[in-house]
């Protein structure tokens, strides 16, 4: 081939290269088009790591598109109140919020089980089940007909027990207990003579101090310690079974959601899982140092008795029978769960448990 034939036959691919690439430009452009949505949150900017998720996925997505879809994330009570997130979010005043479900459940219980019930599974079994087992396409069966989509954004690990102004050694001294307490768990505890209460997190310290309430659960040591609970209710149970491994998400407009590009969706599922991950990663490390801080500042730590433990037990287990034989969407997706609670934890008890028993042991003996 000579040099004036190579030249031409160069100059003419050259062309039509740069000719390809100005003709994708527009459908690269189509697939990335900008998209700008607002997000309600149900917590308040003072607790960074639950609140921060929203902020977590919206960087994920800014930065995945170059800018073209964004999410500006509003604290409680910037647009709506932190307990009325989904209903905007439904009703389309947003796009989208990030809350916990089980503060709907009074509209219909099965809210509940897209976060968290008593005595059902620890943070690992809830995203085992939820990623792995069905549980997100459950769950969305149910929330399509509420007006959402939705999809993991964050859980806090097990929760705490609650503070409690005095100490809690019996199932009798459950009775006349005025307690703020979230979510489904509260009809359980109703069930022993537990009063519970629904006060916002801003509420909570001046209702203890003034002994308007007895008791009250919010989070784990990180969050707990921000709000100063230890001292005006020193006693600080564990473990918080109505929580063992509580989801947060972000809920959806359906519409909106369905309006995407498929890239979007598929970008936005990936960047929520990111976000779930990474809350439960960071309250696993904040929460050791949070805990030593709170009992040197006087938190009280005590184990709720194996007696309470299982009378709040029974208790639920009567919950979700009624529920079961009233309410058919509650009973197809707790049937789902409470298969799968059996498996994790009949595995959980071989390797996992074996293991950290016994590293838990040789903290004890001063070997670590």
């Amino acid at each position: 081939m000579d040099r004036r034939s190579f030249i031409t036959k160069a100059g003419f691919a050259g062309v039509g290269a740069a000719a390809a690439t100005t003709l994708a430009a527009p459908a690269i452009a189509q697939s990335m088009p900008k998209v700008t949505w607002r997000c309600a949150s149900s917590f308040p900017k003072s607790l960074d790591t639950i609140y921060g998720g929203a902020e977590v996925l919206s960087k994920h997505l800014r930065e995945a598109t170059d800018g073209n879809f964004t999410i500006q994330p509003f604290a409680a009570g910037e647009i709506v109140p932190g307990l009325q997130a989904a209903d905007a979010a439904a009703a389309g005043t947003v796009e989208l919020c990030h809350t916990v479900a089980y503060y709907y459940w009074g509209k219909d219980p099965t809210w509940a089980l897209g976060a968290a019930v008593p005595f059902a599974l620890n943070a690992r079994g809830m995203n085992a089940w939820q990623y792995h087992g069905g549980g997100i396409d459950l769950m969305n069966e149910f929330f399509n007909k509420q007006g959402l989509q939705a999809y993991p954004g964050g859980n806090t690990g097990v929760q705490m027990g609650g503070w409690f102004r005095k100490e809690i050694k019996t199932v009798e001294d459950l009775k006349g207990l005025k307690m703020r307490v979230g979510g489904f768990a509260g009809k359980v505890l109703e069930t022993l003579g537990v009063v519970p209460q629904q006060i916002a997190g801003g509420d909570i310290y001046p209702a203890l101090e003034k002994g308007t309430i007895d008791a009250a659960e919010w989070v784990g040591p990180y969050d707990d310690e921000k709000l100063g609970f230890q001292k005006v209710a020193p006693y600080y149970y564990y473990p918080g079974w109505w929580e063992g491994g509580p989801t947060v998400s972000f809920m959806v407009n359906k519409q909106k959601w369905d309006s995407l590009p498929p890239a979007y969706q598929a970008l936005f599922r990936t960047a929520a899982q990111a976000t779930d991950a990474n809350m439960l990663q960071k309250y696993d490390y904040v929460n050791p140092a949070a805990i030593k801080r709170l009992v040197a500042g006087g938190a009280q730590l005590r184990p709720f008795s194996p007696e309470i433990l299982t009378a709040c037990f029974e208790a639920a287990n009567g919950v979700y029978a009624q529920l079961e034989d009233s309410n058919e969407q509650f009973k197809k997706i707790w049937s789902s769960i409470k298969a799968f609670r059996n498996e994790h934890f009949l595995y959980a008890q071989v390797a996992e448990y074996t293991f950290d028993t016994f590293m838990m042991v040789q903290q004890r003996n001063g070997k670590l």
